[in-house]
């Protein structure tokens, strides 16, 4: 070949080596054979409508989950600042984003009482006691016969009288059996500490202890201890009906005498015990010098722990617990500390609890109710407790106002939860749980929103008329609100 034509064969042949080089980098030979650009469009338009798909599909349960408490624990501490100025609460929210997953038809969001018994009453168990324990902490005033008679009063006589009358209302109105009317009268009658933080009074040395706020903390506290009894009356007469052994001796030997005393001497005990780990060991040791409030955790499952142990009322125990742990050192900041741990744990609880009982009322909760049951659940709210509240209050130093409000604020919530649950588990016939359940669900329903929606202009209200700015930072203590004791370190 001569040297020229030669010399331009190389040249092409390095034109092609050079095109090919380019075509492999853009991937143009590895296309596989006979593949034609509409079947390539076509493949890239499959492949958009698969992206499509698993955008649309049902995301992962888990996943949700996890986003759901992400929200919870954002709207935990958002929430109470954004609604105190509003007529609403937390627990109205909580209840409509319940309903809303509930409502989801790719969300199997469908929790019951009635499928899920055992743990209805540990969840509603566990709210309660945290509850207990940060609504000890947070009474500023020293414990005492006379300083707490308003207390007394709502104790001896609104609460056996509550119960009493829902219970004739019950067995006469509704047709339901004595025993089981009284075990729904011993579950609706007391005052539940979790819900109520709204008229309850704030955090520890922070002069937000009226009169009115004041007694209704401290009935939460007592109450849920102080139900107990009849709770375990309606089970020894449901047993008793059956078997037909006697009950009465039992009742008032263990229940009342061995249960009360021994809950109230146990909570005592510890609360001494944590205060002096605490406060009085040397100073080196001082668990109060790490600041970290799980130490009230921990004296809450302790003291209910040993207390339940040994067959007695947990709930009274708690509370007993968390004032004697108070009064250790009344006006150290430490309590603080500890408050406010148990009232972040008992927000999130209570959420999650509230959450499932919006789906579970998505669900037909409340669909065994009769006309009867809702005719009951207006009664037990709007005159029962009004009425037995008044009634126990009659002659008191509080003025008409604060009567009025203590009377009508008798909230009901996740203790009622409790008690009926704990009820119904510890009864054999099990037939009219459903329709019990409504009731109940009704009457925390009616009370949730009734009290969520007033409670807001009622309780600025009242704050005016002690002389308080409810608008301002720095409001002045109400009258009764009595400072750290004498003594204290």
């Amino acid at each position: 070949m001569p040297r020229q034509d030669h010399a331009t064969h190389t040249a092409k042949e390095r034109r092609n080596q050079r095109r090919i080089s380019r075509l492999n980098r853009r991937g143009s030979l590895t296309r596989p054979p006979h593949t034609f650009p509409s079947i390539e469009v076509a493949r890239r338009g499959a492949e958009s409508f698969s992206m499509f798909e698993k955008l649309t599909e049902a995301p992962d349960p888990y996943i949700l989950v996890l986003m759901s408490f992400g929200v919870l624990i954002a709207l935990v501490a958002w929430l109470p600042l954004a609604l105190r100025r509003l007529p609403l609460s937390l627990p109205i929210v909580c209840i409509g984003l319940g309903v809303i997953l509930g409502a989801m038809p790719w969300f199997d969001f469908a929790p019951s009482p009635l499928d899920h018994p055992e743990f209805t009453e540990r969840f509603a168990e566990f709210v309660v006691i945290i509850a207990l324990m940060g609504a000890g902490l947070k009474i500023d005033r020293a414990f005492g016969f006379r300083s707490w008679m308003t207390t007394w009063r709502l104790i001896f006589l609104t609460l056996p009288l509550g119960i009493a009358l829902i219970a004739l209302l019950a067995g006469t109105w509704l047709a339901l059996p004595w025993a089981i009317a009284l075990l729904l009268g011993a579950a609706l009658a007391p005052t539940d500490p979790v819900l109520a933080s709204d008229v309850q009074v704030g955090p520890p040395k922070t002069g937000e202890e009226d009169e009115v706020r004041f007694a209704l903390t401290s009935e939460a506290g007592v109450n849920d201890g102080a139900a107990f009894p009849f709770v375990h009356l309606a089970i020894a007469l449901a047993a008793s009906a059956m078997t037909g052994e006697p009950w009465l001796g039992e009742w008032l030997a263990h229940n009342v005498l061995w249960e009360i005393g021994a809950g109230i001497l146990v909570g005592y005990l510890i609360g001494r015990l944590f205060g002096w780990i605490t406060f009085r060991i040397p100073a080196e040791t001082k668990l109060v010098k790490t600041g970290d409030g799980l130490i009230a955790l921990s004296a809450t499952f302790v003291s209910y722990g040993v207390t339940e142990t040994m067959h007695c009322y947990g709930f009274l125990s708690v509370f007993v617990t968390a004032l004697t742990f108070r009064r250790a050192s009344h006006s150290h900041e430490f309590h603080k500390s500890m408050h406010d741990l148990t009232e972040q744990i008992e927000r999130i609880s209570m959420m999650v609890l509230l959450l499932l009982f919006g789906g579970a009322l998505m669900h037909g909760l409340l669909a065994p109710l009769q006309l009867a049951d809702v005719v009951a659940a207006v009664l037990i709210l709007l005159v029962i407790r009004p009425l037995t509240g008044l009634i126990a209050l009659a002659g008191s130093h509080s003025s008409w106002h604060e009567r009025l409000t203590i009377s009508f604020f008798g909230i009901r919530g996740i203790g009622s939860f409790y008690y009926l649950a704990y009820g119904l588990n510890h009864i054999e016939d099990a037939s009219l749980a459903p329709r019990l359940w409504a009731i109940v669900g009704l009457v925390v329903l009616l009370s949730i929103f009734m009290h969520g929606l007033s409670v807001t202009p009622i309780m600025r209200k009242l704050d005016r008329v002690q002389g308080r700015d409810p608008d301002a930072e720095d409001a002045v203590p109400p009258p009764g609100f009595q400072g750290p004791a004498s003594g204290d370190r």
